[in-house]
């Protein structure tokens, strides 16, 4: 269940996050499946290989999902958590923000929320930088799928991982909704050191977080915000 529109960004993003992927570079081409105007167009996505890339199929098998991968899926399925808590190091310190810097953030969500102040049905994410710089911000009817969606297009741009070609690596990603144990998974297998939610985390999340090196922030709003792991990159 997604959103259309940005659909090779959700399947890079969705690829790394799982590990399938470690580079843009993995990729050849990411195309829709058949041809516009036929029944069922714009659903389908082939992913064809870099040229001598190796995918890490595997991880498909380690994923737990049985024979359907989904992107809004989540942990469902999954045997245990530890598949997840082995695929995520823990990210070095820094880059430290002031909190009204992440709260700014959080807040400039809503300026590209315009289909869900026509709707107030869908979610969004976006990646900032360590001087506050929006680098991409995506919308989707799926929280999982806004977060894929955003890493995509880091990582399509250059921006993630020891490849980096692109001044500019996103520090800061801000979600809607909850703080999920799977947003956490995929800030950080994106490198992102810090995330913050308008709302709640779950306490996987929290778990996550605080092996996996990432600063987790909840309940953004207004003028303040609760930290609840790594909290030395929030200044107050």
């Amino acid at each position: 269940m997604r959103t259309p529109g940005d659909d090779g960004d959700l399947t890079l993003g969705f690829l790394y996050a799982e590990g399938i992927i470690a580079a843009a570079a993995d990729v050849g081409s990411v195309a829709h499946c058949g041809h516009p105007g036929e029944e069922g167009y714009g659903n389908v996505v082939e992913v064809v290989p870099g040229a001598g890339a190796v995918l890490r199929l595997e991880r498909v098998e380690a994923s737990r999902r049985g024979t359907l991968t989904t992107a809004a899926c989540g942990v469902c399925g999954r045997r245990t958590i530890d598949d997840l808590m082995d695929a995520c190091a823990a990210l070095p310190p820094g880059p430290i923000l002031s909190r009204g810097a992440v709260l700014a953030a959080v807040a400039s969500l809503r300026e590209v929320q315009g289909t869900f102040a026509r709707t107030g049905g869908t979610h969004a994410a976006a990646a900032h930088d360590a001087a506050g710089r929006r680098l991409f911000s995506r919308e989707d009817v799926g929280r999982h799928n806004a977060v894929d969606k955003v890493v995509g297009a880091l990582l399509r741009e250059g921006r993630l991982g020891q490849a980096a070609s692109v001044p500019g690596r996103p520090a800061l990603l801000v979600v809607s909704g909850r703080a999920s144990f799977e947003m956490v998974q995929k800030a950080a297998r994106a490198g992102i050191p810090i995330l913050a939610s308008v709302s709640a985390p779950t306490t996987l999340a929290v778990d996550l977080a605080q092996a996996a090196g990432v600063t987790l922030a909840g309940f953004a709003r207004g003028e303040t915000l609760n930290v609840y792991t790594h909290p030395a990159r929030i200044t107050v």
